[in-house]
């Protein structure tokens, strides 16, 4: 009796044994997992906190950024409010106006000078500045007068006026990319397939804003469809370049170059390298100076004799006192290595960016003259947009050397307007 007493006893010690031994792993289960939930969820936060603070260092990096970028701007912006408070009365611009009645014809510099104060001292919308930008726009050709076409430009776009305006006229953190195409080989942009849709609707309201131009020698805005922006390119009648030949008319004309020395300031402003010229050099046409004020470099020649283009020219571009150009071209015929093409080449931007000015290299033009100055002679235009006509141009009939590699180094591969119609023009020789 004893015994079996006994073994009941032992048999309810195990069986509470067992529940208490179940009853505290069940506890250490379910505490387990609330530590694995508790650090999962640590995990998580300090990961939230961790991009939370990432996000707070970007977004103060930004304002630091942007604080950096309205300095400039707040200094101009407070330099503009204080020629526009001194110009406020008037009395600088009536002596201007009253100065510039007494000259015949005012040169483009002038007009776009007076359209600046006009508007600054009436306002936007005052009918005299627009008239002053744009007659300076009509007066002013971007080869070598870009400062005045941009600041034309820019200011009738001031205005509210809708115009086309250059890309190189534009910073080129606003310059607009290329339009892409589509799947279906379409153009994206609207503008260009003429189906502007509600966008364009809207666009239409924004008064100060236009695309810019983006010109090119080949693609969609290659020189045979310079004309849809700059209408000149197509519709004149006096157009550079040309194919020079027979038969030609005798001219008396004398030329003379006379070239000096000075620092040498080189540009690629994504359609050639550009050389810009100190003053002091001219071009002397029957006596008459012309200031050089830049040269550059085309590929192959812009220009053909008897329908053969040369490896390269160099168009020299000067202006007399009267705002008249002329250009003066040097064809480069592929032969021995050309020392001034050397000191170029050697100095040049690869890139499309602002002016560069090489320490201690100077450089005369001259260097890229011929020792002979016959020459044919015609009336023409600028070869890039805005295709302005009125430019008279000398093409020299000798030629100087410029080596194959030198040819392969000019960093455009192809960047000549093809030659344009004579439309009755005549074509002279000395």
């Amino acid at each position: 009796m004893k015994r079996t007493i006994f073994e009941v006893i032992l048999a309810l010690a195990l069986v509470g044994a067992g529940a208490f031994g179940w009853t505290n792993w069940k506890q250490n289960q379910t505490a387990s997992k609330q530590v694995a939930e508790l650090k999962t969820a640590t995990e998580e936060a300090d990961k939230a906190s961790k991009e939370k603070t990432d996000a707070i260092k970007a977004a103060e990096e930004e304002m630091s950024a942007l604080r950096a970028e309205m300095e400039p701007l707040e200094k101009a912006a407070r330099q503009l409010t204080a020629v526009k408070g001194a110009l406020a009365n008037g009395a600088t611009l009536a002596d201007i106006e009253t100065s510039y009645k007494s000259q015949k014809k005012l040169s483009a510099e002038r007009q776009v000078g007076l359209g600046a104060v006009r508007m600054l001292t009436k306002g936007a919308e005052d009918p005299g500045s627009l008239e002053a930008f744009r007659k300076a726009l009509e007066m002013s050709e971007l080869g070598d007068r870009k400062n005045i076409v941009c600041a034309a430009q820019l200011g009738l776009l001031a205005a509210g006026e809708k115009i086309t305006v250059l890309a190189e006229c534009l910073p080129k953190s606003l310059r607009l990319e290329p339009a892409m195409e589509d799947k279906s080989g379409k153009e994206a942009s609207a503008e260009k397939t003429g189906d502007k849709g509600n966008h364009a609707k809207d666009d239409d309201k924004k008064s100060g804003e236009k695309k810019a131009v983006q010109w090119s020698y080949d693609g969609e805005m290659g020189p045979e469809r310079w004309g849809k922006e700059f209408p000149t390119c197509a519709k004149g009648k006096s157009q550079s370049p040309l194919d020079i030949r027979g038969p030609f008319v005798k001219a008396r004309t004398v030329v003379t170059a006379d070239y000096k020395e000075g620092p040498l300031k080189m540009v690629n402003n994504g359609h050639t390298i550009q050389v810009n010229v100190p003053a002091g050099s001219k071009l002397r046409i029957d006596g008459v100076a012309y200031e050089l004020l830049q040269f550059h470099f085309h590929r192959p020649s812009e220009e053909k004799l008897d329908g053969k283009p040369m490896a390269m020219v160099v168009h020299f571009v000067h202006k007399n006192a009267e705002g008249k150009l002329a250009v003066l071209g040097v064809l480069l015929k592929e032969g021995n290595e050309n020392p001034g093409i050397k000191t170029l080449w050697a100095n040049m931007p690869l890139e499309e960016g602002p002016e560069v000015a090489p320490d201690g290299v100077n450089f005369n033009p001259g260097n890229l003259l011929p020792r002979e100055f016959d020459f044919y002679s015609y009336e023409g235009s600028l070869t890039t947009p805005p295709c302005t006509e009125g430019v008279r141009f000398f093409i020299l009939k000798s030629t100087v050397n410029v080596a194959k590699e030198q040819v392969a180094a000019f960093p455009f591969k192809r960047n000549a307007r093809p030659v344009q119609a004579l439309n009755g023009r005549e074509i002279s020789t000395n």
